[in-house]
């Protein structure tokens, strides 16, 4: 999941201004998003030379690699980040004992729909569990946008995780990686930059969004 740099970079589009310089102990937006897309993108590269197995220890240890960059860049990890970190170690782990790759391949569909799980009872209770984990992403936005966004992304996370079932199910596993750096991971942006207008609609602040230090997991 890459909500907090993608509205950073997609608002400061908007808006046509020069984002703000992080503070020394800030990475950059571009960084944290790096950060996010670096280990999927090993994933994808060491399936190609070294096979599912192979891939899934790089990805395992990428995981954990960027989580230390980041704790040693703003000396803290989000719950989203130590969430993603614990389901790609775990369901990676049973891929690699039991030599199985279903686990590495499910593991989408568990994190999307625990998320969306998730994100709809705070709906439902009234309770804003979106804006207490992302809350210093969105700096400014007002408590309809909150519950708009909340709603957005548990619908776009329920049908993520129907997507990723279909695919895995129905194609190879070379077809599978592919799909989800290439397919999954530009349908987030899309749908991210869906949702910009909306968010500057209820008060988004975009130059307080700029200086975000939390980074956002990819999952």
């Amino acid at each position: 999941m890459l909500l907090g740099p993608i509205t950073v970079l997609l608002v400061s589009v908007v808006k046509g201004r020069r984002m703000a310089k992080p503070t020394p102990r800030e990475p950059s937006p571009l960084v944290r998003l790096l950060l996010d897309v670096g280990p999927l993108a090993l994933f994808f590269i060491a399936n190609a030379k070294l096979g599912i197995f192979a891939a899934t220890g790089a990805f395992m240890a990428a995981i954990i690699v960027a989580m230390a960059v980041s704790y040693a860049l703003v000396r803290h990890v989000t719950v989203l980040q130590l969430f993603s970190a614990f389901m790609v170690v775990v369901m990676g782990g049973l891929t690699l004992w039991l030599h199985d790759e279903t686990f590495i391949k499910i593991k989408p569909t568990l994190y999307y729909l625990l998320i969306a799980g998730i994100l709809a009872f705070g709906l439902w209770s009234g309770k804003p569990v979106l804006k207490s984990v992302l809350g210093s992403a969105y700096p400014g936005l007002d408590e309809e946008g909150w519950r708009k966004l909340t709603r957005n992304w548990a619908l776009f996370f329920a049908v993520m995780a129907a997507a990723n079932e279909a695919v895995w199910r129905t194609q190879t596993t070379d077809f599978w990686i592919g799909y989800k750096l290439w397919g999954a991971l530009p349908a987030t942006v899309l749908f991210a930059i869906a949702n910009v207008p909306m968010l500057m609609r209820h008060g988004l602040n975009r130059e307080e969004a700029a200086e975000i230090a939390d980074p956002a997991p990819v999952e």
